[in-house]
């Protein structure tokens, strides 16, 4: 890459934002560079299932053109117009492939924009490609994609946490500068977590989830990832607000979160320590980067208070009985009549349940399968009340947890996941293992509130990245980021810089990885 390239890549979104408004550099440049670092490094890294070079060139060179005209073409402008962002290839989109990272959807493409596609299209955002996603967002590794593992930027012998690992380690390895992420169960925060980015989930319909494959959805949220918490803030005003099309879209205006990351203090705030999201089963470099942050916090003038949840310890048996029971009834639709793959019995009569049963057998992936039957049985007559009519009851204490903790502090705070990223296939055969990685995140989604993960700091036993995460009331995103952007500079005024300076140089591409499709 050139020396010019090299520097765009690196910079933030708001610093690209600033950048392009006074011209000092063009849309085509900014965006030509993230391309060619996807070409240099994501044959590594394995980020992108589809890079959307040519209309990603077009975008910015309308930016440019209207930036050169001046006038109200120029003033029309959104902030962010010029400044590049990937998908997470659960998101549908016109003119790209939407796989949600499984085979039963191979070189689908949707008739029409997620309206949070249509927002980014509307800011003229180039769009730079798709990223990889654990398959219908059902992993906490980005492991179970039909189209190959990513990888972590930090080391790429490590996962880069899931579903959502390709957005988050396209922003890592300076491939994108922002993308956008679905949050489940943790899904943008715990990718954030482990490769020392910021993911953000709004509450519950402050983003509109229309277009976005449905894997949970009670649960799902799509959300921002970024290298800053002032970049998560400037993209979530971007992506939210009230969608007609969704009907569980919120009607308040979410328009203070830009100004909230910028008020620069917590002094008077009290900041809640969850008794049950930390200490035992935590890792000990875990431990002490989330420590290191609550003493930073106290310096600046936040009060800490400990909370407790009491049923949070009940979060993941709810959660792994509501989230496949509505993944059951979500993927139905897959059937392979419709759209997608069909694939047709070799023997035997022809029939719509024959041909139902030989695509999904061919066209989903085991942990899709695993979850459809846990889904399916869970719902079944004489088993519903006692599973998933539980599992929503125990929601609604966990639900209550959580006022009862708000009535005491402003935010609550957590390590975002328990342990830094793992290697490769060390979870793959036990898939409890796996869910536990999620124990600090899934709280949030069932009780339908705001979180955020910010880079924390190295862990001591491995030198890889540490999340924090942040807890606020619904509709209370705006508390999510005055205090994150404090914690974020007295960390990075810790290390002497942006944690992501320290990660490990990607040189070239190569095929270890997957590629894109």
């Amino acid at each position: 890459m050139t020396e010019l390239n090299n520097e765009l890549i690196r910079h933030s979104a708001a610093d690209l934002a600033a950048k392009l408004a006074t011209r000092e550099v063009t849309a085509v440049e900014v965006t030509q560079a993230h391309l060619d670092r996807i070409a240099l490094v994501d044959g590594q890294v394995n980020a992108f299932l589809h890079v959307n070079t040519e209309e990603a060139l077009a975008v910015a060179a309308e930016v440019d053109a209207a930036r050169a005209a001046g006038g109200s073409a120029a003033e029309e402008l959104h902030a962010l117009a010029g400044v590049p962002i990937a998908v997470k290839d659960l998101i549908v989109t016109i003119g790209q492939p939407t796989t949600a990272g499984s085979k039963i959807l191979e070189g689908w493409h949707s008739p029409y924009d997620a309206t949070v596609v249509k927002k980014l299209r509307a800011a003229k955002m180039p769009i730079l490609g798709k990223t990889n996603l654990d398959e219908f967002a059902m992993g906490s590794s980005t492991e179970h994609s039909a189209y190959g593992p990513t990888r972590n930027p930090w080391d790429l012998d490590r996962i880069p946490g899931g579903s959502g690992g390709g957005s988050a380690a396209a922003v890592a390895a300076f491939e994108a500068p922002l993308a956008l992420g679905t949050d489940t169960g943790g899904s943008i925060r715990q990718p954030g977590a482990v490769t020392g980015t910021v993911g953000v989930k709004p509450t519950y319909g402050a983003v509109s989830r229309y277009g976005a494959i449905a894997m949970a959805s009670s649960l799902d949220q799509i959300g921002p990832v970024s290298r800053t918490v002032l970049d998560s803030a400037l993209l979530q005003e971007v992506i939210g607000g009230h969608d007609p099309f969704d009907s569980t879209s919120l009607t308040d205006p979410f328009n203070d979160l830009v100004a909230a990351a910028r008020v620069g203090n917590v002094a008077g705030m009290k900041i809640g320590i969850v008794k049950e999201l930390h200490g035992e089963g935590y890792q000990a470099g875990v431990e002490n980067r989330f420590n290191e942050s609550l003493q930073l916090l106290k310096d600046a003038g936040a009060e800490i208070v400990e909370v407790s949840c009491p049923n949070l310890k009940y979060a993941l048996g709810a959660y792994y009985l509501i989230m496949p029971s509505e993944v059951s009834s979500n993927l139905a639709k897959f059937d392979g009549v419709r759209f997608g793959m069909r694939v047709l019995p070799k023997d035997g009569p022809m029939t719509i349940e024959r041909v139902m049963g030989a695509t999904r057998a061919a066209g989903f992936g085991d942990e899709v399968k695993r979850r459809i039957i846990l889904g399916t049985y869970a719902l079944s007559a004489g088993y519903y009340d006692a599973y998933y009519g539980s599992a929503q009851k125990v929601r609604t204490l966990i639900q209550r947890d959580f006022d009862a903790a708000f009535a005491k502090a402003d935010v609550l705070i957590s390590p975002t996941a328990p342990t830094t990223a793992f290697k490769l296939g060390e979870k793959l055969d036990d898939p409890l293992a796996m869910y536990l990685n999620d124990v600090a995140t899934i709280p949030a989604n069932l009780a339908g509130i705001p979180g955020l993960s910010l880079p924390g700091g190295l862990a001591d036993e491995d030198g890889l990245p540490v999340g924090i995460q942040l807890l606020a009331p619904a509709r209370q995103d705006a508390r999510l980021y005055r205090v994150g952007a404090v914690l974020e500079s007295m960390l990075e005024e810790k290390w002497g810089g942006p944690m992501l300076a320290q990660a490990p140089e990607l040189s070239s591409a190569s095929t270890t990885a997957g590629g894109s499709n």
